[in-house]
């Protein structure tokens, strides 16, 4: 049964003409037009080429080697490199994100014992966006779906979602993922299983006669959902290798907040809002798990609510 649902819709599928986005980065590896033996003219046009990428040395999940000499496995990771690449567009948006959510991510991965490799597994899961959502119902950066989160802990209903929670729903992730590593044996095999569910990954490794990830013939998504990770690991690590240019000024910041306790219902979060010189759309985009204008809280649970630091925003009265 699969656990947490992946959104391939969100990062990673792409359609064919995708990959004919033509790039202006001459590519450090690629060949003169001299050095080529083409057998024809090689015109330049409008100075746009698209080059093939040499596979990275020492590629490797978790510290897990990807096992890139067998042919098979070295197409499949060409692939991923070659569409993460060339889909520019979303690679600057990952760019732009991990610098604002990666530094929420990190120390509760490292808390945890959870690799750091796996706020790759986000990156593909969501986009790096809190708010995401994919059609089978699995829900913030994560993609969890609600009865996993309530069998963690996690409070989901209209009112409140904690799935859109980064810090509570990372928590969760890491739980999965280190239940998944103590069954199946490594960190690879985790991160399939987040897509697949341990028992999806059991049975086809137990059907299949084998031990590894690299070695099991898979269905398209669970089959490209490693390689994909380990795609945007090597791209996110190594901008300028593969010719994304930015400044620091262009990344996404992440603002300071501070937490705000409340234990009572309240009825309207826009008159809550002014009383911390911020409006409701500014609460909501920190709070993401606030579902609707009010918060019911019968049971009087102990909530925190974040609030960003004054100066960071314009808003009007």
């Amino acid at each position: 049964m699969k656990i947490i649902k992946n959104s391939l819709a969100l990062v990673g599928v792409i359609c064919v003409s995708g990959l004919f986005i033509f790039s202006m980065q001459k590519s450090p590896n690629a060949q003169a037009p001299s050095d080529r033996n083409l057998g024809h003219e090689d015109p330049v046009v409008n100075n746009y080429n698209v080059y093939a990428l040499e596979m990275p040395e020492n590629l490797n999940f978790a510290g897990e080697a990807v096992p890139v000499e067998d042919p098979d496995i070295y197409e499949r990771m060409d692939r991923e490199l070659l569409v993460n690449t060339y889909w520019q567009s979303n690679g600057l948006l990952m760019f732009k994100r991990a610098q604002k959510y990666f530094p929420i991510i990190e120390p509760i991965l490292k808390k945890n014992g959870v690799p750091d490799d796996f706020k790759y597994l986000a990156v593909i899961e969501s986009g790096l966006i809190p708010t995401a959502k994919s059609p089978a119902g699995a829900s913030g950066m994560w993609q969890i779906m609600a009865a996993t989160g309530r069998e963690n802990g996690l409070e989901v209903n209209s009112n409140v979602d904690e799935r859109y929670h980064i810090e509570m729903a990372t928590e969760v992730a890491c739980n999965y993922l280190k239940k998944a590593k103590a069954n199946l044996g490594s960190w690879t095999k985790a991160a399939a299983a987040y897509n697949a569910g341990n028992a999806g990954v059991s049975r086809r490794l137990e059907a299949q006669d084998v031990n590894d990830y690299y070695d099991l013939l898979l269905g398209e998504e669970t089959g490209r959902y490693v390689f994909r990770i380990v795609a945007l690991k090597e791209i996110l690590s190594h901008p300028d290798k593969y010719g994304f240019n930015f400044n620091k000024s262009h990344l996404y910041k992440e603002i300071p907040t501070y937490k705000v306790k409340v234990d009572t219902a309240v009825k309207d979060f826009a008159q809550f809002s002014k009383k911390f010189g911020i409006n409701y759309k500014i609460l909501k985009l920190h709070n993401p798990w606030l579902r609707e204008p009010h918060l019911n809280n019968s049971s009087r649970k102990l909530y925190e609510i974040e609030i960003p630091e004054a100066g960071y925003y314009n808003t009007h009265p």
